[in-house]
């Protein structure tokens, strides 16, 4: 699902696969995950918690870490797959600002690979409340917003704008997670 700009890969939303067409979009790639791969992370981490999860005629659905029809994934799952691809999730403090983030780096040497976030969407007119995830990366020296939701990624003019947003991202009460590379 190419958009305009062709040299920026963007997937489009279907159901709650936000997390999946985040990781895609950041990454670059169609794909770089796959439903299969997110439903075998959320698997292992189930398979790793301490705690085991009661079974009801629900489980065969509503997993602990998504839901098997429509995703619907958690932070857990995307901090493991982002692991595995030898990235590191950093928690953006909010108390911060966006100011305090370091969006100017050249990508090829640059520890912050993208940003991830989750926001609170209202569907269906307002009645459905939820989270969506969200990647942001730069690309060929621009920042996109690469929001599954939007028809086509959208270019920050600069990164004061992509600032602006992001801080607006946190007033809205919603969380930033740093992307980086694991660079030293």
């Amino acid at each position: 699902m190419a958009s305009e700009d062709c040299r920026v890969y963007h997937e489009r939303q279907k159901l709650q696969f936000c997390l999946l067409h985040a990781l895609n979009n950041l990454f670059q790639e169609k794909d770089a995950f796959t439903r299969a791969n997110l439903n075998a992370i959320a698997e292992k981490l189930v398979l790793d918690e301490p705690n085991e999860e009661r079974w009801t005629p629900l489980s065969f659905v509503f997993k602990p870490h998504h839901n098997t029809v429509t995703g619907n994934y958690d932070i857990n799952v995307l901090i493991s797959a982002l692991e595995e691809k030898g990235k590191i999730v950093v928690w953006h403090d909010h108390r911060n600002g966006a100011s305090s983030i370091d969006l100017d780096g050249p990508e090829d040497t640059h520890k912050l690979m993208g940003i991830v976030l989750n926001v609170s969407v209202r569907r269906f007119g307002g009645i459905w409340k939820s989270r969506h995830w969200v990647a942001l990366r730069k690309i060929n020296g621009l920042w996109y917003n690469l929001d599954s939701d939007l028809p086509a990624p959208h270019p920050f003019k600069d990164t004061d704008e992509v600032r602006q947003f992001l801080d607006h991202v946190i007033g809205n009460n919603g969380e930033i997670l740093l992307i980086m590379n694991d660079r030293n």
